[in-house]
């Protein structure tokens, strides 16, 4: 008789299963993109001459990327929340025809830019080197 592992092993993958990895791809975009609404807005918030938000902010994107990449056991799981954020940042740093901009070049501002790119990259990075010695084995 079969037991019940067997006939689990030997069922084709179904859409189900690409469904799931694609719908967890999705949310860690929509999770980059949150991160990078909610930073644009709040990263000016400073405590003495530090800005303190937009580094917090910047470590964040670079967890979300790196557990992105660990939970997914792949490097896409560590870009998706990377363009997410990359995308809604930088919309954001730009100027409207109105001459209105939401991330201001200040300090904090540029911290939060640059810092945030940098640990994006970074995650990104990490990820590949986790995942890619694993997968070449």
């Amino acid at each position: 008789m079969d037991s019940a592992q067997d006939r689990q092993r030997r069922r084709p993958a179904g859409d189900d299963g690409c469904l799931v990895v694609a719908g967890a791809y999705g949310a860690l975009l929509l999770l980059g993109v949150g991160e990078g609404l909610i930073g644009s807005f709040q990263f000016s918030r400073v405590i003495g001459p530090v800005p303190i938000a937009a580094l917090a902010f910047d470590l964040l994107i670079l967890l979300t990327c790196v557990a992105g990449a660990w939970g997914m056991r792949r490097t896409l799981g560590g870009l998706m929340p990377a363009v997410g954020w990359f995308v809604a940042s930088f919309v954001l740093a730009m100027a409207t025809p109105g001459g209105s901009i939401v991330i201001t070049n200040s300090g904090p501002g540029q911290w939060y830019l640059f810092g945030g790119t940098v640990c994006a990259v970074a995650g990104v990075i990490a990820g590949f080197v986790m995942w890619s010695r694993k997968t070449s084995r």
